[in-house]
C-alpha cells in the first residue's frame, strides 16, 4: 500500500488561489493512477481531478474545470492541485487517491481503488 499525506488547505477568500499537494510514500509512484476527491457537508464524495499514470492526462469534473489544474511530479512522488478563482461552494474537505489498477478513467474518477490521504480542508469565504 502507498501512503497519502496532502497538505495545503487553507481559509482564502473568493477569486483566490491555493495549491494542495499529495506526498507519497511506499510504493513505485508511477504505477498509480492519482487524483482528487472533494465532501462539503452534508454532501456526497464527489470527484475533482485526476491525472493518468501513462502520460500525465488530466481529467476535470465540470464544476472545476478551466480553474483546477492536476498535475503530478514522478521524481518528487508527489501530485498537485492548483485551485485558482475559487468559490464559496469549493469549501470542502479535499482527499487524494492513489489508483493501482489499470482501469479506464471513467470507472477510476466514479469508483476509485486503493489508498487514500487523511483529507486537507479548503474553505473560501469572506
Amino acid at each position: 500500500q502507498v501512503q497519502l499525506v496532502e497538505s495545503g488547505g487553507g481559509l482564502v477568500q473568493p477569486g483566490g488561489s491555493l495549491r494542495l499537494s499529495c506526498a507519497t510514500s511506499g510504493r513505485t509512484f508511477s504505477n498509480y493512477t492519482m487524483g482528487w476527491f472533494r465532501q462539503a457537508p452534508g454532501k456526497e464524495r464527489e470527484f475533482v481531478a485526476a491525472v493518468s499514470r501513462s502520460d500525465g492526462s488530466a481529467y476535470y469534473a465540470d464544476s472545476v474545470k478551466g480553474r483546477f489544474t492536476v498535475s503530478r511530479d514522478n521524481a518528487k512522488n508527489t501530485m498537485y492541485l492548483q485551485l485558482n478563482l475559487l468559490k464559496p461552494e469549493d469549501t470542502a474537505v479535499y482527499y487524494c487517491f492513489a489508483d493501482p489498477t489499470t482501469r479506464a478513467m471513467l470507472l477510476v474518477r466514479r469508483f476509485p481503488l486503493g489508498s487514500w490521504g487523511q483529507g486537507t480542508q479548503v474553505t473560501v469565504s469572506s
